[in-house]
């Protein structure tokens, strides 16, 4: 969790409450030093911006991160003494997604942590299912374009230049499972004369087939 906050002694009781509460804390004194830790590839994923600060403002940090557009962006909560009709919406619109006043309440704050996790939750899961059906119609769209296949076993050249039956080509490049069956036609042509012919030779009188 990250603290941006400039005035010392209100640094230090925020810090102290959040150890307390047992999150990990990465302490900042002004925005520029905020701006760079939500920069790194290990960034934490709830930040507690003070709204006005040396470098870039808490408010300016939320713009610039909903412009990044992340599917995992951090949740932002804003800092502020002056929490008025006006900051709030122009907080909003900035990119904040919560707002706690200062001096802060530390069960407001507590409570505003835990919506926090629950949404970061729900942000890693959305983008874990993105993931997941990228990674699916990606599959599926191995199979799109000119197939090689033979016009007699009908078997498939694949990228290296080998034969496959069209089952294992298909099941290498899609998540499908195949179940073998004979169609009508192919029992008619193929597997019906077999059957007569076999009950020929032991000499079995005619019988219809199914």
């Amino acid at each position: 969790m990250l603290i941006a906050e400039d005035e010392p002694t209100s640094r230090r009781l925020l810090e102290a409450t959040l150890r307390r509460w047992g999150h990990d804390v990465l302490v900042t004194t002004d925005g520029d030093e905020a701006w760079g830790a939500l920069q790194r590839s290990e960034a934490p994923l709830v930040a507690i911006l003070d709204w006005m600060m040396p470098g870039v403002a808490g408010v300016e940090i939320c713009r610039k991160v909903r412009a990044q557009e992340s599917p995992t962006p951090p949740y932002l909560i804003l800092l502020t003494a002056n929490a008025n009709r006006a900051n709030v919406v122009e907080g909003l619109q900035a990119g904040a997604d919560d707002f706690v006043g200062k001096p802060f309440d530390p069960a407001e704050l507590r409570a505003r942590l835990i919506v926090a996790m629950r949404v970061v939750e729900l942000r890693r899961r959305l983008a874990d299912r993105v993931r997941e059906l990228e990674a699916a119609i990606a599959r599926v769209t191995q199979l799109h374009g000119l197939l090689p296949i033979c016009a007699y076993c009908k078997n498939i050249r694949n990228d290296q230049n080998y034969w496959q039956r069209v089952e294992e080509y298909v099941s290498a490049h899609a998540d499908v499972q195949f179940s073998h069956g004979i169609c009508p036609e192919c029992y008619e042509r193929i597997l019906a004369p077999q059957l007569r012919a076999r009950r020929e030779a032991r000499g079995e009188p005619p019988r219809r087939d199914p």
